[in-house]
């Protein structure tokens, strides 16, 4: 209310700007979905596997060589990565092979790199 009254008195109504904005603006719930999935991206070991990921499906073992870490820390971010639906698994005998869930996710990957080299 502080902010409307320090508006009018500039001469200013932004009330149809912020009822506009306001009913566009997503659920709480819906937001804070968002806000995890960005999360996920924030660690440099699940973009790698991501990154990987984008070329073949692969198992632990050959994503945990590639990358350099523990089959434990590999497994360990795919299960985070499972749990954000950003990868998939398939089950090949007694190996699991992951796989990006979808295009959505190579998109983000791909949006992300294009905005820190502008």
């Amino acid at each position: 209310m502080l902010i409307r009254t320090e508006v009018k008195m500039k001469g200013h109504d932004h009330s149809r700007l912020l009822n506009e904005v306001n009913s566009q603006m997503p659920k709480d719930e819906t937001l804070a979905e968002l806000a995890e999935l960005f999360a996920v991206f924030g660690d440099t070991t699940r973009i790698r596997i991501l990154w990987a990921l984008f070329e073949s499906e692969m198992c632990v073992c050959a994503i945990a060589e590639l990358l350099h870490v523990t089959q434990s820390a590999v497994s360990h971010q795919l299960k985070l990565l499972r749990h954000a639906k950003l990868v998939g698994s398939r089950r090949q005998g007694k190996t699991v092979f992951y796989f990006l869930a979808d295009d959505h996710v190579r998109s983000i990957i791909n949006q992300g790199m294009e905005h820190i080299s502008e």
